[in-house]
């Protein structure tokens, strides 16, 4: 474990304490290690340096407009290798929340990923990445008859 010192100005201080609370940090050490996580992990996926990774892409659409829902489950079936599942919640009378997770190569999740959110009639769209890595076994190996597979695992 290393340590190292950060110089932060009272008022990014105070507003950092804030969200530590906010979020249930027991430390500012947790909070500041899982921020520089996600910014790695938007790096990893930003410059495709990872082959393998997971999505959640969420996004919100008004259930009334029937081509949106229409070009939402084209999207999906055109990905049906990638997409994982989807799930599918009623806000209120009028819209829907949705949340696919994917998994693929890097390349092919995020085209997909910011297609469904880009969509005509989707409202606060946002994809999360997750890069993953092959296990450090490097094999396939069987889990039953013919059902041979390769693991990745969330990079760390």
């Amino acid at each position: 474990m290393q340590r190292f010192t950060i110089s932060l100005d009272d008022k990014l201080a105070q507003q950092f304490d804030g969200l530590i609370a906010h979020s249930g940090y027991d430390n500012r050490s947790e909070a500041v290690r899982d921020l520089i996580r996600e910014r790695l992990d938007r790096k990893d996926v930003d410059e495709l340096a990872t082959s393998q990774c997971s999505a959640i892409a969420t996004y919100v659409y008004d259930h009334h407009d029937h081509t949106v829902m229409e070009r939402l489950l084209s999207v999906q079936h055109e990905h049906h290798d990638l997409v994982v599942t989807s799930q599918h919640v009623h806000l209120d009378h009028d819209h829907c929340l949705e949340t696919v997770v994917l998994r693929g190569p890097t390349k092919a999740v995020r085209a997909c990923g910011e297609q469904l959110v880009a969509l005509r009639g989707v409202h606060h769209g946002r994809v999360h990445y997750i890069p993953l890595a092959s296990e450090g076994r490097g094999h396939r190996h069987p889990h039953g008859p013919g059902a041979k597979h390769k693991h990745f695992t969330p990079s760390s």
